[in-house]
Formats: structure tokens, sequence, C-alpha cells
């Protein structure tokens, strides 16, 4: 039982570290990350905070993933509803400054990159599945057989078109998170010694039988 909830602090802890590296690249101000952008168009377009925005996007690629048979687990859940949260507590703190100079706001970048590769490292040793996005792009690799940096990279690509389409800011820092923030979770892994691959989710219906009451 230690273990579980080992494993479930592990889970919440990555999913805040997540949420404060994204709003710490937002406050870069030298351009959203991909995904960023398309939520942040989404939030001008409907008046709505970009943490619910990001829930409302995540429940949506929830039911794409079930319906193309990925496996789904509480952490998939998890990361859907309270990464947005998260991020609409952490910006409602006011805590973090809106950057107005080029250089510092690469290095707020940066720092955002490497919080959000050590939220996923947690998240992801926490073994109870991965997020709607990436099981999308996993799912999208076992449909077309494309390799998985290029399914990602799609995606991506996707995203940051329909945000700026949208209205959502796209600049210098857009370009350096598509190439910058896959190496900065690669170099976190591999300074903790840790492989994502070699992780064995459980799943919702694993984690139901688990903790359900045995008669």
């Amino acid at each position: 039982m230690k273990a579980y909830l080992l494993r479930l602090l592990s889970l919440f802890a990555g999913l805040f570290l997540f949420a404060w590296g994204i709003v710490i690249t937002i406050q870069a101000n030298i351009g959203y990350a991909p995904w960023e952008v398309f939520h942040a168009g989404l939030a001008l377009q409907t008046s709505m905070s970009i943490g619910t925005v990001s829930i409302l996007v995540g429940l949506f690629f929830l039911f794409v993933v079930i319906w193309l048979r990925e496996k789904i687990g509480i952490g998939t859940i998890a990361n859907m509803i309270l990464i947005g949260l998260f991020v609409d507590l952490i910006i409602s703190w006011d805590l973090i400054p809106l950057n107005h100079s080029f250089f510092s706001g690469v290095v707020m970048l940066f720092v955002g990159f490497f919080i959000i590769a050590l939220g996923s490292y947690h998240y992801i040793k926490s073994a109870f599945g991965s997020g709607p996005r990436d099981s999308l792009m996993v799912a999208l690799n076992r449909k077309t057989k494309l390799p998985i940096g290029f399914c990602r990279l799609a995606i991506e690509l996707t995203a940051t078109i329909m945000g700026w389409l949208l209205g959502g800011q796209i600049g210098l820092g857009t370009l350096i998170a598509v190439i910058a923030s896959g190496f900065c979770v690669q170099l976190v892994f591999s300074c903790l010694r840790f492989d994502a691959a070699a992780v064995k989710h459980e799943t919702l219906g694993e984690t139901v039988r688990r903790v359900k009451p045995k008669k």
C-alpha cells in the first residue's frame, strides 16, 4: 500500500511540475510551445482560461484514443484534468512575472522545458498511463507505422498552425520549443537513468481491480 501511495504522489507531483513548467514557458513571452499556441488560441476565441481549454482538448483526445483502442489509466485522466487546473492555479498566484527581454526569455524557456521534463519523469515513472496527447501520438504511430518522432512532429505542427489561425502567439520560442523540448526531456531522463519505454503502465481496469475490496 505504501508503494502505491508513493506512486500516486509521484503522479501528482509530476503533473504539478509539468504545469509549473508550462506557465514559465508562457511567461517567457517569446512564443508559446506548440500545444500552448493551440490552447491560447482557443482561449482567445472562447473567453475560457488556458487551463480550462487544456482540459477540454484533453477530454476530446481521450475519446479519440479510446476510439482508437489505446489503453488508458488513471494517469491519463489525471493528466487531462490536473495539468489544466494546476496551470490556472499557478497563473492565479502571479508568482512568475511576464518577461520583456529576449535573452531572459530564452533562459526562462529552457528552465520551463527542464521542469516539464522533470515532471514528465515523475508522472511517467508512476506507471499510471500516458496523457491523452501522448496516447494520440502512440496511436498514430501504431496505425500508420510512421516513426514516433514524425508522428509527434505532425501532431504538434498541426496544433501550432491551428492555434496560430485562432490567434495564439507564435515566435522564436515556438521554434525553440519544437527543436529543444525533446532534447531537454532526453537529457533529464539520461541523467536520472530512466528508460520511459521500459515502463509498463497500469490500465484503468487493473487499478480498479487493485483497489476493489475482495469478497
